[in-house]
């Protein structure tokens, strides 16, 4: 994917179009351009639009590349309004599809999970399924409950760690934990999940809570529309779209299906499989259990869409081997957006190191942009001389510059109000 990026004019002067469109619009070459919407900030839209008139093949008698250029987004509150992977999980727990594990150890589903964890788990449902049967978490709370905590609180509902021993720059052991406990079921099943849990989180008015075992949980998601129209603008002028998620990737597939991305375009998490059947045994990136967070992301890029193999996928690869546009919003996100080479879109959410990065923006290439719905207000400077780096034990650190130089805390400059 021999680009010429350096090149690439990152202000709008001379190139893209800022006319005002409406959806699926064209500009004077025919080439479908950014629908004119008041949720695009500042002049995202205009550096959008120029990039894509630049890198795009539309209007073009020859590609500037062998390999069309490759556009990577986020899925959960990059592409949505909240997360589809929570949302299919909480109907899971509503309506009793998550499994008791077999030998009832709850170790098995989580190689990470500490022992005070497996025993609430152990006392909370051990009773109540037999080994691989689907426990009655839509009607005993208490089961549904010590999940739910595990999975969003990473704790058990007495306080305790539930994950420990894992690289927290590769690492997310809840949202791991969410494609584990999937075990037991054929993706055809999960598919069967995903799309009434889409369906059912899709009709529901903004704002809607559900009751998942004693709790209250976020009951809604919403696509964005601006995301959705970058998602076909970017296809129209003949980007490769793929989507990477820490979120199951059978969910992902079902959520992503809707904006014309195919399922072999999706990377999430991935377990490894008993036939047809999944398994709680997270699958390998460059020889290690891996799931698409952080490195683990520009991993599974590396691997799937390059061929890159072995612990150099968690490597930056040189240019041409690399996406010319990421999109994200959380540190979960850092690594892969960091690595595009073009343009890179924030959605912020005041997550602490991607904010200090995409507002320090050392080359000029990042894009930040609030929430599209229900966006937040400013808050304090982001300490990033003292807190910016997620580190792999979990602490955090200051954020250096590539000469090693810290980066100084920065103030939040977009945002709603």
């Amino acid at each position: 994917m021999a680009l010429a990026i350096t090149a690439l004019a990152l202000s709008v002067s001379g190139c893209g179009d800022s006319g005002d469109h409406r959806e699926g619009d064209a500009s004077d070459n025919g080439c479908r351009t950014l629908a004119a919407d008041p949720g695009w900030y500042g002049d995202n839209r205009d550096r959008l639009n120029a990039m894509i008139s630049h890198l795009g093949s539309c209007g073009k008698l020859e590609p500037e590349a062998d390999d069309p250029p490759l556009a990577v987004f986020d899925w959960d509150n990059t592409m949505v309004k909240n997360d589809g992977g929570d949302a299919t999980f909480f109907w899971m727990v509503r309506n009793s599809k998550v499994r008791q594990p077999p030998g009832g150890n709850w170790s098995e589903t989580s190689q990470y999970l500490t022992a005070p964890a497996a025993a609430e788990l152990a006392s909370a449902c051990g009773a109540l399924a037999p080994p691989g049967e689907p426990l009655p978490t839509g009607t005993n709370a208490g089961c549904a409950d010590e999940l739910v905590s595990i999975a969003s609180d990473r704790q058990t509902r007495t306080g305790a760690a539930a994950f420990a021993g894992y690289n927290h720059r590769r690492i997310n052991p809840s949202a791991a934990w969410g494609s584990q406990l999937l075990a037991g079921w054929t993706e055809a099943d999960i598919n069967g999940f995903s799309e009434a849990a889409r369906r059912e989180n899709l009709e529901a008015p903004e704002g809607t809570e559900q009751q998942v075992g004693s709790t209250r949980q976020i009951g809604w998601v919403r696509y964005y529309a601006q995301m959705r129209d970058l998602v076909a603008t970017l296809q129209a002028n003949g980007f490769d779209v793929r989507i990477i998620s820490a979120s199951p990737e059978p969910v992902v597939r079902v959520w992503a299906a809707d904006l014309g991305i195919a399922a072999d375009h999706v990377m999430g998490t991935r377990t490894e499989h008993d036939g047809d059947v999944l398994t709680s045994r997270l699958a390998s990136c460059g020889g290690e259990p891996s799931i698409p967070f952080n490195e683990g992301k520009r991993c599974r890029i590396n691997e799937q869409v390059f061929g890159i193999r072995g612990p150099s996928a968690f490597d930056q690869s040189a240019e041409p081997r690399r996406q010319v546009f990421g999109a994200g919003d959380s540190d979960g996100d850092v690594t892969f957006t960091a690595d595009a080479t073009a343009l890179r879109l924030v959605i912020n959410r005041n997550q602490i190191e991607l904010m200090c990065r995409a507002y320090a923006n050392p080359d000029g290439r990042w894009l930040v942009n609030p929430m599209f719905t229900n966006p937040l207000g400013v808050r304090p400077p982001y300490p990033c001389a003292t807190q910016g780096f997620d580190a792999p034990d979990g602490g955090r650190a200051p954020l250096l510059r590539p000469d090693g130089s810290v980066v100084p805390d920065q103030q939040d400059r977009v945002h709603a109000g």
